[in-house]
C-alpha cells in the first residue's frame, strides 16, 4: 500500500531533552546526542527521503494520516545519537491508551486505527534512523570496547 501525501516538516530537535526520560529509550554513556547535526541532516533531506520510503510501504491509510496531521504528531519525533551503541535512537509520538476517554480526535473511533497509527509512527521513526545512519552519518562511535570481551 502506498500513502500518497506530502511529508510533514522535519521535527525540530531540542538539545535539552534527555532520551533516558522516555519509556522506550535507554542510552548509556556520553550525553552528546548530536541533535544539532541530526536536525541539520533532517532539514537537508533525510526526513523527506525517509518519509518517502516509509510512505511507499506503510499500512497507514490516508484517513489515519489525516488524524496524525491534525494532531501535529509528525513534529513530535525525537532523534538522538547513541554513541555507546553507535546508532541513531528515536522516540516516536503516539496516541494514548485512553484516547477514547480523552476524545483525542473526532475521527478516531477504533483500536484498529490507534494501533495502525502507533505502529506506523514507530516504523517511520525507524526508517528515519536507518536513512540517517546509512546515508548521512559519517562519524564513528567514540566508545571502544575493552580488549577482554569474550568471542561469541
Amino acid at each position: 500500500m502506498t500513502l500518497d501525501v506530502d511529508p510533514p516538516s522535519p521535527p525540530e530537535l531540542s538539545p535539552n531533552v534527555d532520551p533516558n526520560e522516555y519509556d522506550d529509550a535507554d542510552v548509556v554513556g556520553d550525553s552528546d546526542y548530536r541533535r544539532e547535526e541530526l536536525g541539520a541532516f533532517l532539514a537537508e533531506g533525510a526526513w523527506e527521503e525517509a518519509f518517502d520510503q516509509w510512505a511507499a510501504e506503510t499500512q497507514v491509510t490516508a484517513d489515519e494520516w489525516a488524524i496524525v496531521t491534525d494532531l501535529g504528531l509528525g513534529s513530535d519525533f525525537d532523534f538522538f545519537w547513541d554513541d555507546f551503541a553507535g546508532r541513531v535512537g528515536y522516540h516516536a509520538p503516539g496516541l494514548p491508551q485512553d484516547w477514547k476517554e480523552r476524545e483525542v480526535h473526532p475521527d478516531l473511533d477504533s483500536w484498529k486505527q490507534v494501533s495502525s497509527i502507533n505502529a506506523g509512527l514507530t516504523e517511520l521513526g525507524q526508517t528515519v534512523c536507518d536513512v540517517l545512519k546509512d546515508d548521512y552519518i559519517d562519524w564513528e562511535s567514540e566508545y571502544e570496547a575493552p580488549d577482554d570481551l569474550p568471542d561469541f
